[in-house]
């Protein structure tokens, strides 16, 4: 399987990454009215690093009810977003910059998907010994 994950590069696990990018943008933009609430998001480099550094397998449950998934990523600590102006209630969500965010996402997501599609094509021709 290394051979396979070697040609694939990195491009698995920048999937992985928008993926889960997505998941904490779009949490920010639902609580976009909760009191209280902290934007978050992940550096990118730090996600770099650390999922480049790190690919491990399983996660470590600290409590019995928890569930389990086969394969992790760890892409660094999620990291509070520092909010241009104040807010009344304490919540640093800017909406414009969250879905500002959330659409660039999608676009690198998509982008990242063409790249990785294009790299298996590229694999088939070659075990098919095609031009």
């Amino acid at each position: 399987m290394g051979v396979i994950d070697n040609a694939l590069g990195i491009y698995p696990k920048a999937l992985s990454f928008r993926s889960q990018r997505s998941a904490v943008l779009a949490g920010n933009i639902a609580n976009s009215d909760t009191p209280g609430y902290k934007a978050k998001d992940y550096n990118f480099r730090d996600a770099l690093k650390s999922s480049s550094d790190s690919f491990s397998v399983g996660l470590r449950t600290t409590n019995s009810g928890h569930q389990g998934s086969s394969i992790s990523e760890d892409f660094g600590p999620l990291l509070y977003r520092v909010p241009s102006k104040e807010t009344i209630n304490g919540n640093t969500v800017e909406s414009d910059v969250e879905q500002a965010a959330f659409s660039e996402n999608a676009v690198r997501y998509q982008t990242t998907l063409q790249f990785l599609s294009g790299t298996i094509s590229g694999l088939r021709l070659a075990i098919k010994g095609q031009r």
